[in-house]
């Protein structure tokens, strides 16, 4: 085991995929010499050269477009979108040609594409560079989605993305990217999709976290811990698949949950896995399932504001009290 931050942990896992398959191949804006705006491609065309690191236009359409015709002619391209708020200007590619192309041929073809992307706030990086897009994906079949919310995640779950023969979209998190964390040193270490990580256990109150949620999640099960409260925590890892079985054996365990996540809480995960929860656990329930997500408003640029905006330590504390009953 080695200690990575998230953004080495994610650059070490690319370099481990282009030295072991030669199909595999990254492109971008700016990932060549720069090594992306966050630094996760640094150093690869040092190593691989500009064929295999390719700088691209400034043409979102373009780089899927230009994925997807690679992967349907047996390459294996990462493609490394800078903010997933541009995913909004290459949907068409995204939902139409990437997650649909295996099915209208029956299978006959295989589209083993990567989009990595990062969300969210924590940089003031205002309304359409900082939001949480995660659900548009997981809404359209034919597309995995997965979530790192740890450097060992980004690691495993990226290896097991390159060697899927389906269409994967990897969201990270900017504000995880400096974090750091133990990272298996074994290159062939993949993290199974539709596997969550129970991250704590606990027996009064199930909450389930994505990404920077799972920290924050996390210091409020320390917090509710101190007040005699043990919240279980769950990292479902990767949304599509979901790991059904997991969150349902907690909330059947501890009769309550929370979903907590930063994109909008209107439609967001929270209300997925709520409807999973009421439809497959119910008689379990012992007070409602409890959503966090963003307030309904774009995303500010003032830090102070992008704070009120989004849920913190505190209203998770506050929520799973609330399922309590407890003021």
């Amino acid at each position: 085991m080695s200690v990575k931050k998230y953004s080495q942990a994610i650059r070490d896992a690319m370099a481990e995929e282009l030295r072991r398959d030669p199909r595999v191949f990254v492109m971008g804006e700016d990932v060549a010499v720069l090594g992306g705006v966050f630094g996760c491609t640094k150093g690869l065309v040092d190593e691989f050269g500009a064929r295999r690191i390719r700088n691209t236009p400034i043409s979102e359409q373009a780089l899927i477009g230009t994925g997807v015709g690679a992967s349907l002619t047996g390459m294996r391209p990462i493609v490394e979108l800078m903010y997933i708020d541009f995913a909004l200007v290459c949907m068409e590619q995204i939902l139409d040609q990437a997650a649909k192309t295996r099915y209208m041929y029956g299978g006959a073809v295989t589209l083993p594409l990567v989009i990595r992307g990062q969300q969210g706030t924590g940089r003031g990086n205002a309304a359409t560079h900082s939001q949480s897009l995660e659900m548009f994906f997981m809404h359209f079949p034919g597309i995995k989605v997965a979530l790192p919310s740890s450097p060992a995640a980004a690691a495993g779950l990226l290896k097991t993305a390159v060697r899927d023969e389906n269409p994967v979209i990897v969201i990270e998190h900017k504000a995880l990217y400096p974090t750091s964390g133990e990272v298996s040193d074994d290159p062939d270490c993949c993290i199974p999709f539709g596997s969550a990580e129970i991250r704590r256990e606990g027996k009064d109150v199930t909450i389930v976290a994505t990404l920077l949620m799972v920290d924050r999640a996390l210091k409020a099960a320390e917090i509710l811990a101190g007040q005699g409260i043990e919240a279980e925590v769950i990292d479902p890892r990767t949304l599509v698949p979901l790991d059904e079985e997991t969150i349902l054996s907690s909330v059947k365990k501890t009769g309550r949950c929370v979903c907590v996540h930063e994109a909008h809480k209107t439609g967001g995960m929270g209300a997925e896995i709520a409807s999973l929860i009421q439809e497959k656990a119910f008689k379990y329930l012992d007070s409602p399932t409890l959503r966090l997500g963003a307030k309904q408003c774009p995303l500010p640029f003032n830090l102070g504001l992008e704070t009120a905006v989004i849920p913190q330590v505190d209203d998770i504390v506050n929520a799973a009290k609330q399922t309590l009953y407890v003021k």
